[in-house]
């Protein structure tokens, strides 16, 4: 039932993602600017991470590759707000050699997964919930951050961007439940919550990178 529900889930959740990548790639079509890069990338690496997904549910061995991407998704997400906001030159700098260094990093690791299909952890659920703890915290920095913006400058649609990622967090702790209970209820508390957290991007994608008066 699981493996199932897997695989109509994680095709639907990469489909969502790609999404949020077509509606954020907008700004840097338009400007050429690096800056507006961190989003797309983070939510391709997570609609990627989402695609190996589906096909994990019948390879278990691509299960790692779903984890090494998935967790990379949320740190390209992280070190984009961190960065975000930061305009002198040395920050730009910075971001630049931070976007190199992951990119290098995943495909890095990615190809000794490859060479060495051994995982690093014996025990799958025991990976996947270190990772989602690290994933977890990632989430908190960027709901942190976000709200903190909203709280200088508050506008009605900065506010379900906080939102959004509080969702994303609690999915992650209901699939982290899941690999220490076994509940079918927390799978499907995490499914719930992570569409819902795509959805409300999707939504305030549409709304912010559509807005004829700041893109024309």
């Amino acid at each position: 039932m699981i493996s199932l529900l897997q695989a109509i889930a994680e095709p639907s959740s990469a489909i969502l993602c790609f999404i949020l990548v077509w509606f954020m790639m907008k700004p840097y079509r338009l400007t050429g600017e690096v800056n507006f890069l961190g989003l797309p990338l983070g939510f391709g690496i997570m609609g990627i991470g989402h695609v190996i997904a589906t096909f994990a549910a019948f390879a278990n061995e691509l299960s790692w590759f779903m984890l090494l991407f998935r967790t990379f998704s949320f740190v390209f997400l992280a070190m984009t707000y961190f960065f975000s906001g930061k305009f002198s030159r040395t920050y730009q700098h910075l971001w630049n050699i931070t976007l190199s260094i992951l990119i290098v990093a995943l495909i890095v690791l990615s190809l000794i997964f490859v060479a060495a299909p051994q995982p690093i952890w014996d025990n799958y659920n025991t990976a996947s919930i270190y990772c989602r703890i690290f994933i977890g915290i990632s989430l908190l920095y960027i709901v942190a951050n976000t709200l903190r913006r909203h709280l200088e400058k508050p506008d009605p649609n900065t506010l379900w961007i906080p939102l959004g990622f509080i969702l994303l967090a609690i999915s992650q702790y209901s699939f982290a439940l899941y690999y220490v209970t076994q509940s079918s209820a927390a799978t499907w508390g995490g499914l719930v919550f992570r569409f819902s957290g795509l959805i409300m991007f999707i939504l305030v994608s549409w709304r912010t990178f559509f807005n004829e008066k700041e893109f024309g």
